[in-house]
């Protein structure tokens, strides 16, 4: 069997997303997606509803199951059985920090990563991106898949409402 791990914190998850976690799903017989948790960062959501939001949006994906780690990567790997990780790329700006990264994952390891180039469509998207044109109320429903989109416009009427 062969399978992968699609990292990222997801906070929330984007079409752009989705999009690599389903080419990825085409390719692998299992593709674990996994919200790295990173202590120092605050995120929207909490990596609970992070993973519920993924587990939803994956529904879909027979061979997609989603969890969370706390450490390198490529420990998580390690403990899967994992041999590849799958990443998406932007731009070359993405290309330029995800390549010293994989090099270092694969000297660490010897866990390949794969880059998938995301869909012209997607390009533009990032969740800190969407975040803060939802802030400010601008429109992002077709970024997102329509219940995240819900629960973004809740979070955000919310932490308006603590602020006030």
């Amino acid at each position: 069997m062969t399978g992968a791990v699609c990292p990222g914190s997801f906070d929330p998850v984007t079409n752009g997303h989705l999009d690599v976690i389903s080419r990825a799903a085409a390719q692998f017989d299992e593709v674990i997606v996994t919200v790295m948790i990173n202590k120092s960062k605050r995120g929207l959501f909490s990596v609970d509803e992070r993973i519920r939001m993924l587990e939803d949006s994956t529904s879909d994906l027979p061979n997609v199951r989603v969890s969370s780690w706390h450490g390198l990567l490529v420990d998580y790997a390690k403990q899967e059985g994992i041999t590849a990780i799958v990443k998406g790329l932007r731009g070359a700006n993405d290309f330029d920090y995800e390549l010293q990264m994989a090099q270092m994952n694969q000297k660490l390891s010897g866990v390949d990563t794969l880059f998938i180039p995301t869909n012209p469509t997607y390009s533009y998207l990032s969740s800190s991106l969407v975040k803060e044109v939802a802030q400010f109320g601008g429109e992002v429903a077709d970024m997102l898949p329509a219940k995240v989109h819900a629960q973004l416009l809740e979070r955000i009427a919310e932490r308006a409402a603590e602020k006030s």
